[in-house]
């Protein structure tokens, strides 16, 4: 988990060691003998800089799917839990009164305490479950006596699955990560790539110089944005409770 000074931390460091190798590589290998390689670092620098951007864009594409999949299933999740609130209004007069009130903690126990320990990467089981469980066994105690009460018992345990389904998938979002192998083939994709641009051979190094860093920016920006966008629900960037606050509002 990154938090905004820590993203900003890793561009500066990213940069300044971007900037000292080509300082390094100026005074070890000067750039008139370079000049004379351009053709053939200019082919290289081609070649790794077309397959790196394809690979960060691609990587890029795929955590941000994931990400508004993530907030497409907290809104769902908050959408389904309200429904099964409402229809409480079909059910005998006990169940209806608990199973709002049930309804009404999960919102305040998802807010207060779900999203916390998702922002710390908390693998375990979440605090909502337990109420979850507790509407479960409210609408299995239902004894419906006409054909109203009958269908919002039908419908609130339809919404009530999808609840579940939701905060399981939730769960899941807020521990899945890009794979190490990927994250070492974005890492050392990047690094060979500006490598690969310091070694070439200019007449101007202060312009070079700029090209370095602008390039050696552009690569910090798409890995921290990889970085924060892969999780979720944690770091400077995240998935928001608003749906569960919508829902704790229409609640009232």
């Amino acid at each position: 988990m990154l938090t905004f000074w820590q993203d900003v931390v890793i561009v500066i460091l990213i940069l300044l060691c971007s900037v000292l190798f080509k300082m390094v590589i100026d005074r070890l290998w000067t750039r008139e003998h370079r000049r004379t390689h351009n053709d053939l670092i200019g082919w290289q620098l081609s070649i790794l800089g077309t397959t790196y951007a394809v690979i960060v864009g691609f990587m890029l594409y795929a955590v941000w799917n994931n990400f508004g999949l993530a907030e497409v299933n907290a809104d769902t999740e908050a959408n389904s839990l309200v429904n099964v609130y409402r229809l409480a209004d079909g059910l005998p007069a006990t169940q209806r009164d608990e199973l709002k009130q049930a309804a009404r903690e999960y919102a305040n126990v998802v807010v207060d305490k779900d999203w916390p320990v998702m922002a710390q990467g908390y693998t375990g089981k979440l605090p909502s479950r337990d109420v979850d469980q507790k509407m479960w066994q409210i609408l299995m105690t239902v004894k419906a006596a006409s054909g109203t009460e009958l269908t919002a018992e039908d419908h609130a345990l339809y919404e009530l699955s999808s609840v579940a389904e939701h905060r399981r998938l939730r769960q899941l979002q807020s521990v899945s990560r890009l794979p190490g192998v990927l994250w070492f083939v974005l890492i050392v994709g990047g690094a060979l790539s500006i490598m690969s641009s310091c070694m070439f051979g200019s007449e101007s190094s202060w312009l070079h110089s700029l090209q370095v860093f602008a390039f050696s920016l552009l690569v910090a920006l798409a890995l921290i944005a990889i970085a924060d966008i892969d999780r979720p629900y944690q770091g400077s960037v995240h998935v928001a409770d608003t749906p569960f606050r919508r829902a704790q509002g229409n609640m009232q």
